[in-house]
């Protein structure tokens, strides 16, 4: 069972990313992006939310809004402090609102690519390039992205629940 539910991940990422469903967003070459049309006559607000879940550490937008002319390469930074007194590792999970205007909204580089390690009291900035497909209906004006950050388990703890798992098998 636990195979299956892990297989099941990759599948439902493609699943998302073909309808658009959860507010996944896509990613863009920086080759291509520099190559996409600009819109003048439009503006596009994205709007920035920041969440923690079971993770001691602080995390906000700089700036709270950007505006960008759809095709125009954006960038927005974040802040991102470890309060605890211990190194911790943590994965930004990131989605758009509205959802249906998540096929347009694409990355070309994001802290949520990787995971971040930070030391107990670490400090970081950390950026976020992107841009708003200038295809995305007139009817989307402002989106939110939104970042909720996880703390990773260890090594140490995957391992230990491993063995767990091994001596309750019957």
């Amino acid at each position: 069972m636990f195979g299956f539910g892990y297989a099941l991940v990759p599948l439902y990422d493609v699943f998302c990313e073909v309808t658009g469903i959860n507010g996944k967003t896509g990613t863009i070459s920086k080759e291509d992006a520099e190559q996409m049309l600009v819109d003048d006559n439009r503006v596009v607000t994205v709007l920035f939310d920041t969440n923690m879940r079971e993770i001691p550490w602080e995390f906000t937008a700089v700036e709270r809004t950007v505006s960008v002319h759809p095709g125009q390469l954006g960038e927005a930074t974040f802040v991102i402090k470890n309060t605890s007194d211990r190194e911790i590792v943590g994965q930004a999970v990131p989605s758009i609102a509205p959802t249906q205007a998540s096929i347009y909204f694409n990355k070309t580089e994001c802290f949520c690519f990787t995971q971040q390690t930070l030391a107990a009291g670490e400090t970081r900035e950390m950026k976020v390039r992107f841009i708003v497909d200038s295809k995305m209906p007139a009817r989307f004006s402002a989106l939110t992205l939104s970042y909720t950050f996880f703390a990773l388990p260890d090594a140490n703890s995957v391992v230990k629940v491993a063995e767990q798992s091994e001596r309750i098998k019957i």
